[in-house]
């Protein structure tokens, strides 16, 4: 079969290398891809948000599975845009509909999906401009830190976490009346916080039944002790030492299957991907959100450990044979360290020739920012490469990540050299 993957990141690099490695697949096109997922397919110049121009491009190359990586169209209804369409009957698109992808898409939406549906989660309040003072107020209800979120999309940047209560409500009114980020912060969602560690859950589903995926742990501060501003991942590792076989139980039946048969019970159709962010506290799971896809650099790990064809998941969605799937994990460990650019989450430059790639043994480079000309590999982005590797241990599989990220080099490059540091001891 004919397959386009929509994105450009290393989730979409990741995706694109194990759907290859499908005795089902033909053709595989990626839109706009980068200079990674070359290697595994043809990148197409497509604006994943002009589903017109996409329907255009899926009918002329006779597509029949369409995966879409990041969130934005699946907010945006691409799904929907799919189903409404006579001539896209046909073709199976991986992702929620609209309404669905509110789960990510809305903070608050998905706060009032978990209390309806008794699924663990901080206690909250959600207000718009108008309730200012009343948001304020309602800071008493919590001890510090506050959390704050931006109810809407903000590129992993709508979060602050504060611990006086005076720069809290500065801070509610930059975003409610500032417009600090713009229209996601229209409404925003004022979080108990959780003391714990974090850990990324992920199921794919056709509506009724689901499998649920390796699970991983990923590094979102800049700085080593996990310090500094929150980035969109720094590395990650699968499996999660912590998250055992009763833990995931845990997980499972308090998150997981009440999220399915919640969707259900709301009428709301979903089939693809669900990742779970949960905060171990104590001995018990929480969920600080849903996303509507896979996380990236999550995806560099978890789709490595799949062992089975991953179009057979894909066709199960498809067919609702997705209960007779098989789903096979490799029991080793991996770990992916993230190359960035200088001054990444801050300012940076793109356009570093990148050396080295060619010296690497024993791991594979996930291309997350990066274009080609017709000589070289160049940076094109904050996150430039996701270096994954397996090991027997944890240790195996960062050490052999990070000997092949000092064989890397370009022009400001700076990498974390302490990821899975909370794990070792």
């Amino acid at each position: 079969m004919n397959v386009l993957v929509i994105g450009s990141g290393g989730r979409e690099h990741a995706l694109s290398w194990k759907i290859v490695q499908s005795s089902h697949v033909t053709n595989l096109y990626i839109a706009p891809g980068n200079a990674g997922t070359t290697r595994h397919g043809r990148n197409v110049d497509i604006d994943h948000l002009n589903f017109k121009e996409v329907k255009k491009f899926v009918l002329e190359q006779k597509i029949k599975l369409v995966i879409v990586g990041p969130e934005a169209p699946l907010v945006a209804g691409i799904q929907d845009f799919f189903q409404a369409d006579p001539e896209l009957s046909s073709v199976t698109l991986i992702g929620p509909t609209k309404e669905g992808a509110m789960l990510e898409g809305s903070k608050d939406f998905a706060k009032a999906f978990m209390v309806r549906h008794n699924i663990p989660t901080a206690k909250y309040g959600s207000f718009v401009a108008s309730e200012l003072s009343k948001a304020v107020s309602f800071l008493d209800q919590f001890k510090p830190p506050y959390v704050l979120k931006a109810d809407g999309l903000a590129g992993g940047k709508g979060v602050v976490i504060l611990d006086d209560k005076a720069e809290a409500a500065a801070e509610l009114k930059e975003m409610l009346k500032g417009k600090k980020f713009g229209k996601a912060s229209e409404k925003v969602v004022i979080e108990e916080f959780l003391d714990g560690i974090e850990l990324s859950a992920f199921v794919i589903t056709d509506g009724d039944s689901y499998k649920i995926l390796p699970v991983a742990k990923d590094y979102k501060r800049i700085g080593e002790g996990d310090s500094g501003l929150n980035t969109g991942g720094m590395g990650a590792i699968s499996p999660v030492p912590f998250c055992g076989p009763e833990f995931l139980d845990k997980i499972n039946h308090r998150i997981i299957i009440p999220t399915i048969k919640g969707l259900k019970a709301d009428g709301i159709k979903y089939q693809g991907f669900i990742f779970f962010g949960i905060i171990k506290v104590g001995n018990d799971p929480y969920v600080i959100e849903y996303n509507v896809r896979m996380g990236d650099p999550e995806s560099e790990v978890v789709f490595p450990r799949i062992k089975s064809d991953l179009l057979d998941l894909f066709q199960g969605i498809a067919d609702g044979t997705l209960s007779e799937s098989d789903l096979v994990i490799d029991d080793r460990y991996a770990a992916t360290v993230m190359l960035v650019s200088g001054g990444y989450p801050g300012k940076y430059e793109t356009g570093k020739v990148i050396t080295g790639l060619n010296q690497m043994e024993g791991s594979v480079a996930f291309h997350a920012g990066t274009k080609a000309n017709d000589k070289e590999i160049l940076s094109n982005g904050g996150r430039v490469l996701a270096l994954t590797s397996f090991g027997a241990t944890l240790e195996q599989a960062l050490v052999r990540s990070y000997e092949n990220a000092a064989k890397i080099n370009f022009e400001g490059m700076y990498y974390r050299k302490d990821i899975g540091f909370d794990l070792k001891k």
